[in-house]
């Protein structure tokens, strides 16, 4: 069988993260098995549907690379087909017309409820020959009256359905416009799809879309139905957990094959590796091996996946997909070092690139006074004479590299006698305003010279008028 999956969304919001998993797996199992992976945007519900929405659709698609090989397709330019085929079952007594009204409708169901009753259509307009005057009828797919639909779905095992059970869904409403189980059936048909993955949410819509299957006189494709992905706290995912515009990640410094990984391990192992690139995830994904139960997203786990995947990735490539989180931060790019190299020192560090870019800021702008704490620890009257023997030996290099700047605070450090860390530390303070950076050599290159110099300088009177204060404090 070549194989053929559908990702399906409808543009009344943006793609979440269950979206993004559903879009992935589709993907992922038509790439395993080098088959085809359509993109099909459901946009019939045309009131909540907009442009604004499927652009989202195409922009996080992109951004994670889930690139389909046929698409988009759209529904509402499909209508004429959705009409042909209500009409050949009309014709043919598989769908009839109903013209019950709301308020009998409504009745019915307040019936049901009252005398403990299945809740659904009794199907009364189902041998009804004469129009009603008056009233726009909706038209009713003939659903089996007796029989079972066998789902044998690839992750939740065999489900059986009673026919019984199932009521005379609508498939075109009054003003003749086509509903949701209607057109997945005639698309997924029409689209040749083999596999249809998809949330288990839809599984109660299964059994009917496969009568409507086979109603096409069509063999249905194989489902698979994932379970869903809640909260930390257990509960529906939703904005406040994160369930918000796969957008938005980006913003926020997430690296798309991070996102990836994160997302295929929601519900999908292979051992107990944790971290896969996208090629290994090709080889290794198998719908088979989604299990049944739940996944909770985890924040601090996607941290961490994100920061295992901006370690490994090379820092040419950080350095690009950084420069739109610094210009974010409102840095003048011409007036610090190369992205790439900034990458390159603070990618050990970084959870996320916006992270990383908030860490590097000092290398491209003055910052207006250093941690007062660590002022205090490292800013003492004691290195004020190392500190300054090492401003000098900076300010004289002639090649401002990671080489020349070590050798200079090694020497300082071994004239006076004192540890790397004693002089380094305080000139890391002096240069970034914190006590925490890449190795001092790194950083001080980073910086440049120009602004080494001036916050040393800066750094060594805050030193003398900290001493002089002492001094002042002793005599009186």
């Amino acid at each position: 069988m070549h194989v053929r999956t559908r990702f399906a969304p409808s543009p009344t919001g943006t793609l979440h993260l269950g979206s993004i998993r559903t879009a992935l797996f589709c993907w992922l199992y038509a790439r395993h098995h080098e088959g085809v992976f359509v993109l099909r945007i459901e946009d019939t519900d045309r009131e909540r549907s907009t442009e604004e929405n499927v652009q989202a659709i195409f922009d996080g698609l992109d951004w994670l690379g889930l690139g389909a090989d046929e698409g988009p397709f759209f529904q509402t330019r499909r209508f004429e087909r959705y009409g042909a085929v209500v009409k050949e079952w009309l014709e043919q007594g598989k769908a009839y017309h109903c013209y019950c009204t709301k308020g009998e409708l409504d009745e019915l169901r307040a019936r049901q409820l009252a005398n403990g009753e299945k809740v659904g259509y009794d199907g009364r307009c189902r041998d009804r020959q004469e129009p009603r005057e008056g009233v726009d009828p909706v038209v009713r797919f003939r659903s089996p009256l007796d029989g079972e639909v066998i789902v044998s779905d690839q992750v939740r095992g065999t489900v059986v359905f009673d026919n019984a059970q199932l009521d005379d869904l609508i498939i075109a409403r009054s003003d003749g416009t086509p509903t949701y189980n209607f057109t997945v059936v005639v698309d997924d048909f029409d689209m040749e799809i083999t596999h249809v993955i998809r949330g288990d949410d839809h599984l109660n819509n299964t059994p009917r879309q496969i009568n409507m299957f086979r109603a096409l006189g069509a063999e249905p494709p194989a489902y698979a139905h994932l379970p869903m992905i809640l909260g930390a706290d257990g509960s529906k995912l939703s904005k406040r957990h994160g369930a918000v515009d796969i957008r938005d990640y980006r913003a926020q410094g997430y690296l798309p094959d991070a996102m990836l990984n994160y997302l295929v391990r929601l519900g999908w192992s292979h051992g107990d590796q944790e971290i896969f690139s996208v090629d290994e995830m090709v080889r290794l994904f198998d719908i088979a091996d989604v299990n049944q139960s739940a996944s909770a997203f985890n924040p601090e786990k996607l941290r961490w996946v994100n920061q295992q995947h901006i370690i490994a990735a090379p820092t040419a490539r950080l350095g690009q997909e950084l420069v739109p989180h610094l210009e974010a931060l409102g840095l003048d790019l011409s007036s610090g070092p190369d992205p790439v190299q900034v990458a390159e020192a603070f990618h050990e560090r970084a959870e996320t690139l916006h992270q990383m870019a908030e860490s590097a800021r000092y290398c491209f702008e003055d910052f207006e006074a250093i941690d007062p704490t660590a002022v205090k620890k490292h800013l003492r009257p004691a290195i004020l004479e190392p500190l300054k023997a090492v401003t000098e030996k900076l300010s004289s290099l002639a090649d401002w590299s990671r080489e020349s700047i070590a050798e200079a605070i090694e020497a300082t450090a071994g004239s006076f006698e004192i540890k790397m860390g004693k002089l380094g530390q305080p000139i890391r303070v002096a240069v970034t305003g914190g006590g925490v950076s890449p190795p001092i050599d790194v950083t001080v290159q980073l910086v440049g010279r120009e602004r080494t110099l001036a916050r040393l300088n800066r750094a060594l009177e805050i030193i003398e008028a900290r001493r002089e204060g002492q001094q002042q404090s002793g005599a009186s």
